[in-house]
């Protein structure tokens, strides 16, 4: 056995929990990636026609609230002001989302002022739901139908391959209302993005001598013997060969458009219509405001279930795959030496700046329990459910 440990997957949280182990205690690793390339769904790459910096995997804005997080990143590139203003296209016209202020009085055709938007829009909620048990009665009641159906019906229906009524409430808690004109689509005081994109900032953090990576290697259990450590951040049931069954995703797939100038004038433009078959059309230039290009390049999304071979994206985290998830969970806790990180092996939807802060506390922990002699952790402290 060596002194190393074995990290699978050289997205963020195994690169950040490599270097943590690194720099924080002298431990050597090994990162190992399936794919041909670093950085996971972050990775990003020059497009050889048009030499814009495309996200390969779709879209990655970097936010947090975590003034540490937000430090890390900056420590290892050169993260840009960017802020993300996504639009909307339906029948009426072209919409400003989240829902704000502007938003309101375009569509409804009226002029208010903030105290009275909020008493407006109260008026067309849904005042008999109490207790909003779903996703669409959470809309009805906050939003009302017009804005429901408008903006969040047909695009939940195409994002999720489900109807609305089958999703939890809490999904539409994480869109706010904002009853003034701020069309930044988060609220997080740290936002940017990278000046040489994600790739050459997880290039950064694994470039340390106790750190070496393979990419185009898939992790073989029979190998686990020869670390002390294994920490995996890949699928929670693909490390059991999904011997229990397969956990529900919903995954993305793109159509590339090329041409000259400017295709839609913003990063991010969702296509709400039922009658429209994709989600959202993104345009990669628009992501580097800091950049100039005279061709540009956009990327027609499209969303559908998760099948062999595909690209797991979002967890669907449905009743039944709660339940398969805390079989796995158990399974996982009688492995021994080997530790689950990450969204995939957490089967939880995260943010880059969640994905980062986790391996950062994680290492720590990890780092403590060894040190005690204590039992090593096996996941996160959050829970899995």
């Amino acid at each position: 056995m060596s002194d190393r440990v074995l990290i699978v997957g050289a997205g963020f949280s195994g690169a950040v929990l490599a270097r943590q182990l690194a720099e924080l205690a002298g431990i050597a690793s090994l990162v190992i990636d399936s794919r041909d390339h670093i950085a996971g769904n972050c990775h990003t790459a020059r497009d050889a026609n048009t030499n814009v910096m495309v996200h390969t995997y779709g879209p990655h804005i970097f936010h947090t609230d975590r003034p540490d997080v937000w430090d890390y990143v900056n420590r290892f590139g050169e993260f840009k002001a960017f802020t993300n203003r996504v639009k909307a296209t339906i029948d009426r016209g072209v919409f400003s989302l989240p829902i704000n202020l502007h938003t309101i009085n375009q569509f409804f055709g009226v002029s208010l002022s903030p105290d009275q938007a909020k008493e407006f829009l109260a008026s067309k909620g849904d005042s008999s739901i109490e207790e909003p048990a779903n996703f669409e009665e959470q809309a009805l009641k906050f939003l009302g139908k017009d804005l429901y159906e408008a903006f969040f019906k047909g695009y939940t229906m195409k994002q999720w391959g489900c109807d609305p009524r089958e999703l939890p409430a809490s999904i539409l808690k994480r869109l706010p209302v904002r009853f003034n004109y701020d069309d930044n689509y988060y609220h997080s005081p740290y936002q940017g993005m990278p000046a040489e994109g994600y790739t050459q900032v997880i290039a950064n953090i694994l470039d340390h001598e106790l750190i070496e990576v393979r990419t185009g290697t898939t992790y073989d259990p029979a190998t686990a013997a020869d670390f002390v450590h294994v920490f995996y951040t890949g699928p929670l049931d693909g490390y059991f060969d999904k011997r229990l069954g397969a956990l529900s995703y919903r995954t993305v797939f793109w159509e590339k458009i090329e041409q000259q100038g400017d295709y839609q004038g913003v990063a991010c433009m969702n296509h709400p219509g039922v009658d429209i078959p994709h989600t959202r059309i993104h345009e990669h230039k628009h992501f580097t405001p800091w950049e100039k290009h005279e061709s540009t390049v956009a990327f027609v999304e499209y969303s559908k279930e998760t099948e062999e071979g595909d690209i797991p994206y979002y967890p669907k985290r449905m009743e039944p795959d709660k339940e398969l998830l805390a079989a796995y969970a158990e399974l996982a806790k009688q492995e021994g030496g080997v530790s689950f990180l990450g969204r995939l092996a957490t089967y939880r939807y995260m943010d880059m700046h969640q994905v980062i802060g986790e391996a950062i506390d994680f290492a720590s922990t990890w780092l403590v329990a060894r040190n005690n002699a204590a039992p090593l952790p096996v996941f996160p402290a959050a829970s899995l459910l």
